[in-house]
């Protein structure tokens, strides 16, 4: 996130960081970590208070960000803005209807079909590792899968019979509307419609409390690194789940729609579609090792084509975070916001990364960063196609003046 109109001069604040002692500034940082981890206890405190509200309000964001990509591309045709997002609001009401319609019935009966086949799956896994054994026996290898046994019998098969009932009631759960949950979606619905139509003027009211020169490159920056990897991520997700059902059908695996879209589901969250790969083919396993080989061939050879051939065709990487960094970002936003926090973990790390990045080369008095109408690509755009970089340019993007 690079300002193209910052003066030569450092800000006050970082002057004053600069006269400090090496001691000062262990005991300003020392001061500082209980006054922010207070500010954090304080802002969790009313994020749970209003909690719904801020779901709903995140959620709205969220997908009027993912749906401003079409609207975009009507406003380029010739369609007013207002009908632009009107017709792409009743074209994702009538693509989530379907899918739920059609695709939700069949899959929560296969989860409901699933947990009542598992104790049968279980015997079958126990009785394939005690063939094993004894030809592992039988070879003369020095191999024993009784303790392997025991717990498939004990631990594993209690753990696993309780993930699978939690997540089938989890799934009912969302399934069923009550009036709280009826609202919740109603509001949500409503602000998506609104932010669609209004989420410039609303944009600019909020970036309006910001610098003036840094309100430009916040704004492109926020675009670029919760639109673009939302984008990419249901692309991904997508193409894996279409992929993996239409092969598990092939296959015959069995619940192949449900593993399908499971692995899709958990694929919209960085190393969730490994975890979902892992996941099935360890319950495939347990009916069929032959077939859990395959499951496992077949969902690797598919993750691989979309990861490293699709997705950095549609978008690019955009994120630039070392992996080690999505991985703790991922396990900070599942420990204060939960399963919404994990959703937005990686974009708000790459947006805070943007940020660290520009107040360093601030300090440094990159030439770049005076009054020159010059403009350097963030972090995030250096990793874009340049026909995506001028598309980008051109479009009104919420919050620039």
């Amino acid at each position: 996130m690079v300002s193209s109109g910052l003066p030569k001069s450092k800000s006050r604040l970082l002057s004053w960081w600069d006269s400090l002692t090496p001691m000062s500034r262990m005991l300003a940082i020392a001061l500082a970590a209980p006054l922010s981890v207070l500010n954090a206890w304080a802002f969790s405190s009313i994020f749970s208070y209003f909690q719904s509200l801020m779901v709903v309000l995140i959620v709205a964001s969220l997908v009027a960000f993912i749906l401003n990509y079409p609207v975009y591309w009507l406003q380029e045709k010739g369609v007013q803005r207002t009908q632009a997002a009107i017709i792409v609001f009743l074209l994702a009401l009538l693509v989530l209807g379907v899918l739920g319609v059609t695709l939700l019935p069949l899959a929560i009966a296969q989860a409901q079909q699933l947990v009542t086949r598992l104790p049968e799956w279980f015997d079958s896994g126990q009785r394939q590792l005690v063939m094993l054994d004894d030809r592992l026996s039988t070879v003369g290898l020095p191999v024993s899968l009784d303790g392997l046994i025991l717990q498939l019998n004990d631990r594993l098969k209690s753990q696993l019979q309780g993930i699978a009932g939690s997540a089938l009631n989890l799934t009912l759960d969302l399934a069923v509307f009550t009036v709280a949950k009826l609202i919740d979606v109603l509001l949500t619905v409503i602000s998506t419609f609104y932010l669609l139509q209004h989420g410039d003027e609303v944009w600019k009211n909020i970036v309006g409390w910001l610098p003036a020169r840094i309100q430009q490159p916040f704004s492109r920056t926020l675009r670029l690194s919760f639109q673009n990897y939302f984008l990419g991520q249901i692309i991904s997700s997508t193409c894996m789940a279409v992929g993996l059902i239409s092969i598990f059908l092939v296959l015959k695996v069995p619940f192949g729609l449900l593993f399908g879209l499971t692995i899709g589901l958990m694929a919209l969250v960085p190393f969730g579609g490994s975890a979902g790969i892992a996941l099935v083919t360890l319950l495939v396993g347990l009916r069929d090792i032959g077939m859990a080989f395959q499951v496992l061939s077949v969902a690797l050879i598919i993750q691989q084509i979309v990861e490293n051939g699709i997705a950095p065709k549609v978008l690019g990487s955009v994120t630039g975070l070392n992996p080690f960094w999505v991985f703790v970002s991922i396990l900070t936003g599942a420990r204060v916001g939960g399963l919404l926090g994990v959703v937005v973990a990686v974009p708000t790390a790459v947006l805070i990364k943007e940020a660290l990045e520009s107040i360093r080369m601030t300090r440094k008095g990159d030439p770049l960063l005076s009054n020159e109408p010059t403009h350097r690509p963030t972090a995030i755009e250096s990793r874009i196609a340049p026909d995506e970089l001028v598309d980008a340019t051109k479009e009104k993007v919420p919050g620039e003046v």
